[in-house]
């Protein structure tokens, strides 16, 4: 067995553990990253519609189980330096002040968290500059209040966005600039192209993980493993510390031991890992590690004027938050309208294969395209589990659904309004679990969550959590920004390296 020693070990390279990684790089600690996956090549198949939606060509994840259909299902997480942010669509809101605490919505309540907007606000800052997020303050009628501007300005609309804009202002709504992570600085390397949501970025633009915080940290000298998969953590007898990570390296074993290790490798996997470390799972007291998982509720809705065609390149630039929070358009919280990626006949064939491609090159080359997000509500019975034969398994029963079907009303009617007669939706499945979140909450008190408001374990003295499973609700935006924004939060507190 090979052994690996370092003072740090943070298990997985996405927006928490690389984030994290890169605000550790300086402070003098042997920091030791440890990724499942490789670095997703560069390479012209990057910006292939066929080879990454048609093909699968970077889908590396194995099959989970869904406990309540009794089928599996191929979960939407990659494996690679930098995690899922090598594909997603880097668009990088903060949640809003109201989501930090106590909300109502039709289904129940979506708690409060431990923490404060007011303590997040320094590090979203931080976060922002981070991942040269373009946006433009003003705009959002539910936009928190900000110590500072955006470090680059909102992203343009193309003319089929502009038009959508004024169409939607006419209908009294208040379309903005939605904030994207994307290296288009004076110099810098973006092209504005039509592949950045669901796709790698050959030329490194995108403001994924690697690209902005892995990278700096390893040239600043964080040491990173690749292929290195954690099977279970050990503890000393009386289980308060952690002693060594288990794991195998391109079927070799390997022992890491550290005088303290953080989880990062997102809110399934982490919870995973943590059930698989120990009789009754690691950290688990509270019986909390795995319940509360929560996703969105999430819909596709594509809207098309066969009369106009839409040319955009760079779709994602638009966001409506007007039906978000209780006020003059809901009067309970539906959630929140942003852009998809422009879509493509080879994109949508993978889920339409039925449909001819001329049909489909038709209807994309017509069409505007949109993501709808409803919070969804932390229901102990929504969990994680370790199955009999090691493998993950999901049970998930959607909640809060009345207020999502009523903002894809809502939004149906919207894009009618602004000419556009056809509208198509598809409401996502258990397997889009992008926005994963929840299954090892953060709470002051030891037996209603897992880590406390340090993102520490309660049960251990040298276990932190800096993913989206520490979540307390999901809010219904993105969490990318959140969870970098966290993981420098934890960072500065100083307790990993005092």
């Amino acid at each position: 067995m090979t052994q690996v020693s370092c003072d740090i070990a943070i298990i997985g390279s996405g927006m928490g553990g690389g984030t994290l990684a890169w605000a550790l790089r300086d402070g003098g600690a042997d920091v030791l990253l440890v990724e499942r996956g490789d670095h997703l090549p560069r390479e012209e198949q990057n910006w292939s519609a066929q080879e990454v939606f048609g093909n699968g060509r970077y889908k590396n994840a194995e099959p989970w189980f869904d406990e309540l259909a009794g089928t599996e299902f191929m979960p939407g997480v990659h494996y690679y330096v930098g995690g899922n942010t090598k594909v997603y669509g880097a668009c990088l809101p903060r949640f809003r002040e109201e989501d930090f605490g106590a909300i109502e919505h039709t289904d129940g309540t979506s708690p409060e968290w431990p923490i404060t907007y007011a303590e997040m606000e320094p590090h979203y800052l931080a976060a922002e500059r981070l991942f040269l997020v373009h946006g433009s303050p003003g705009g959002d009628p539910t936009e928190p209040w900000r110590s500072g501007g955006y470090p680059y300005p909102a992203l343009s609309h193309e003319p089929a966005m502009e038009h959508l804009s004024r169409r939607f202002a006419a209908q009294g709504l208040n379309p903005f600039a939605m904030p994207m992570g994307i290296d288009l600085r004076e110099g810098g390397p973006c092209l504005r192209c039509g592949t950045c949501d669901g796709f790698p970025c050959k030329v490194a633009a995108k403001s994924d993980a690697e690209t902005r915080a892995v990278r700096p940290a390893v040239d600043a000298g964080v040491r990173l493993m690749t292929r290195t998969r954690v099977r279970r953590l050990e503890t000393t007898p009386d289980g308060r510390r952690v002693t060594a990570a288990v794991a195998e390296t391109d079927g070799r074993a390997v022992r890491i031991t550290a005088g303290r290790f953080v989880l990062a490798a997102g809110a399934v996997n982490t919870a995973a890992l943590l059930l698989a470390s120990g009789e009754k799972g690691l950290a688990n007291s509270s019986g909390a590690v795995g319940r509360r998982y929560m996703v969105h509720n999430s819909t596709f809705l594509v809207a098309v004027d066969p009369r106009r065609r839409n040319d955009v390149r760079f779709q994602k630039t638009l966001g409506v938050n007007d039906w978000y929070l209780p006020g003059p358009h809901a009067g309970r919280p539906l959630g929140n309208l942003q852009m998809l990626g422009k879509l493509s006949a080879p994109m949508v064939k993978a889920a339409r294969r039925w449909v001819p491609v001329p049909i489909l090159r038709y209807m994309t080359g017509h069409s505007i395209d949109v993501y709808l997000t409803t919070e969804d509500l932390p229901d102990p019975g929504n969990q994680v589990v370790l199955r009999a034969d090691g493998r993950i398994g999901v049970r998930w029963q959607p909640n809060n659904l009345a207020p999502h079907r009523e903002l894809v009303n809502r939004v149906s009617a919207a894009m009618r309004a602004a000419g556009y007669p056809l509208v198509f939706t598809e409401r996502m499945s258990i397997a889009t679990n992008s926005h994963q979140c929840g299954t090892a909450t953060m709470s002051a008190d030891p037996s209603a969550g897992v880590v406390d408001p340090g993102c520490r374990a309660h049960d251990l003295d040298n276990l932190w959590i800096v993913d989206s499973s520490v979540f307390p609700s999901s809010a219904a935006l993105n969490p990318a920004l959140t969870i970098a924004a966290n993981a420098l939060r934890v960072a500065a507190l100083g307790a990993l390296t005092s």
